[in-house]
């Protein structure tokens, strides 16, 4: 009998590790294609076995599969892409091709166009930001004047907050979007920029399998006017009215979108008039939030994915109810990491579920103003919210690290290293 195997197309760091654990231990053998399987650190280490393949093209993806399904017995498709949500709609459409469980690709495809996605979302009356779409310099000026300033930039597609900026005067404005539009900014489409209201107040995403809710993450981001993840804490502090509310206005998304298969998320601001929607993301999300669903309430989203592609039953049922917050460690100036330590002391204070630092001294440090500036993170887990923070706090502080500055003419970035900083700058948070 041929050995069942799970193709991941693509990846990440801070997920693929995981799917490829869950598959193996659901008796899978996974197999990554990837236009670069180097860039997945966790390959060689876990022997994962990658192959290089333009995953761009369908019909080349397509034919690799075909060649793979002469040996195995292909259990099931998905994909993991953390930067290029393409490969979401690719898995789709393979799916189809080979008759396996999977999204709807047009789906996928209309929601991974943020302007296509709002003009969806805008028909079925959900609340939104004021939105505009751009192509040059010109409409961004007067798309930002018709919404009024402060406005957020973003490219129409993308993840990970790349190239996303909050712009509070018409300085900032021509700054970033010459960023976007002249060379800097790497496009996998053709350039289009969404042009924003700011949407001001306390930030929470909604973690979905399929149709059913399962929970609600609070997040915070560090000082404008990058977004970069501060922390997070699930589940989030919320009423059980304001939890309905969410809730309920992300099945209406799902509604709009035709999501209505596999792991989704959608990212809220609660505003004086209540929750209005930044973003739905067709995938599970990303960095630490399925290990804070598993500490939380003791669902392994990851294990029950596998188990939705590959055609078998679910359990999305809590175990029980706890609450797991997570810090992100983040570098406030660029340089060179001198050494960076304490992780073995903070992993040591009880209720500390994990601490991981992804850099080693002597590593150069520039920061990009999105999901890449995190240089590692601590997570907490305790049954109150009070106690959790408490737990992460006092990891935290143990933790500790100096970079060496080092100026970085012409990058775009608002919060630079003044004249006056020290050349030397400890890392405690």
């Amino acid at each position: 009998m041929a050995r069942r195997a799970l193709i991941l197309i693509e990846g990440t760091r801070s997920n693929g590790p995981l799917y490829v654990k869950a598959a193996r231990r659901l008796g899978l053998h996974p197999i990554t294609l990837s236009a670069d399987p180097a860039r997945y650190d966790y390959h060689t280490p876990e022997r994962l076995e990658a192959i290089r393949v333009d995953t761009d093209n369908l019909d080349a993806v397509v034919h690799e599969c075909c060649r793979l399904g002469a040996t195995y017995d292909i259990a099931g498709i998905t994909g993991l892409s953390g930067d290029d949500e393409s490969a979401y709609a690719t898995v789709g459409k393979l799916c189809r091709h080979f008759d396996l469980p999977g999204p709807n690709p047009a789906s996928i495809e209309g929601c991974c166009d943020k302007f296509t996605q709002r003009q969806l979302l805008a028909e079925a009356g959900v609340p939104m930001p004021a939105y505009q779409l751009a192509s040059n310099a010109s409409e961004v000026e007067s798309s930002a004047a018709e919404i009024g300033l402060p406005v957020i930039l973003k490219p129409a597609v993308g993840s990970g907050s790349m190239g996303v900026r909050l712009c509070r005067d018409v300085d900032e404005l021509a700054e970033h979007t010459t960023y976007l539009l002249g060379g800097k900014h790497i496009w996998r489409s053709p350039p289009k920029i969404l042009v924003e209201e700011f949407a001001q107040g306390p930030h929470y995403v909604a973690e979905i399998m399929g149709n059913e809710v399962i929970g609600i993450l609070a997040t915070e981001f560090e000082p404008p006017p990058h977004f970069v993840a501060r922390g997070g804490i699930f589940p989030a502090p919320l009423t059980d009215d304001e939890y309905k509310h969410i809730a309920e206005r992300s099945l209406r998304c799902l509604r709009a979108l035709g999501l209505d298969w596999g792991p989704s998320n959608i990212e809220f601001r609660w505003t004086k008039s209540g929750p209005v929607v930044i973003e739905v993301n067709p995938r599970l999300l990303g960095g630490t939030s399925p290990q804070l669903v598993q500490l939380a309430y003791g669902v392994d989203l990851i294990t029950e994915h596998i188990k939705l592609v590959i055609g078998e039953a679910w359990d999305l049922r809590r175990r029980y109810s706890h609450t797991a917050a997570v810090r992100v460690l983040t570098p406030d100036r660029d340089g060179t990491l001198d050494w960076i330590g304490g992780d073995s002391r903070a992993a040591a204070v009880p209720g500390v579920a994990e601490v991981k630092l992804l850099f080693e001294a002597k590593t150069p440090i520039v920061r990009k103003g999105d999901y890449r500036d995190r240089i590692g993170h601590v997570i907490a887990v305790s049954p109150s919210p009070a106690e959790t923070q408490a737990i992460l706090q006092r990891a935290v502080d143990l933790i500790d690290w100096s970079i060496t500055s080092c100026p970085t003419p012409g990058r775009e970035r608002s919060a630079a290293v003044t004249s006056e900083s020290a050349s030397v700058a400890p890392g405690k948070r």
